[in-house]
């Protein structure tokens, strides 16, 4: 079973910076995507970036470059998201997720979902 779970979390300040966590495991294939996305509320789910497990090439949402990194540690199946000069738009629940897409930032391009963390910036 492909296993995901997001950890990382939490109230911060506007400026902020929070580091998210994805534990991964189950997965059988080495070339892959991890994404992650978030909710907003009220609002409709977004990609935020991804990695590749194989080439390493990354993908953010132009609302996020320059601020979040993304990285990953195949020794310990973590996917990290970096997160600097949070804004109160930043705010949702942070999903990470596993998949083979052929579009990067796409939500129906990706397979399986860890259940979120929450990431709330306050003014």
């Amino acid at each position: 079973d492909v296993q995901l779970q997001a950890s990382g979390g939490g109230l911060v300040q506007a400026g902020g910076s929070l580091r998210l966590s994805c534990a991964a495991s189950g997965f059988t294939s080495d070339d892959y995507a991890i994404g992650w996305f978030r909710q907003a509320p009220g609002k409709e789910r977004e990609g935020v970036s991804c990695i590749s497990s194989k080439y390493g090439s990354t993908f953010y949402v132009s609302s996020v470059k320059g601020r979040f990194t993304i990285s990953s540690d195949n020794a310990k199946d973590t996917v990290y998201l970096q997160m600097n000069s949070l804004k109160p738009e930043d705010t949702a629940v942070y999903y990470c997720t596993v998949g083979w897409p052929t579009i990067p930032l796409i939500e129906s391009e990706y397979d399986y979902w860890g259940s979120g963390t929450l990431v709330t910036v306050s003014s």
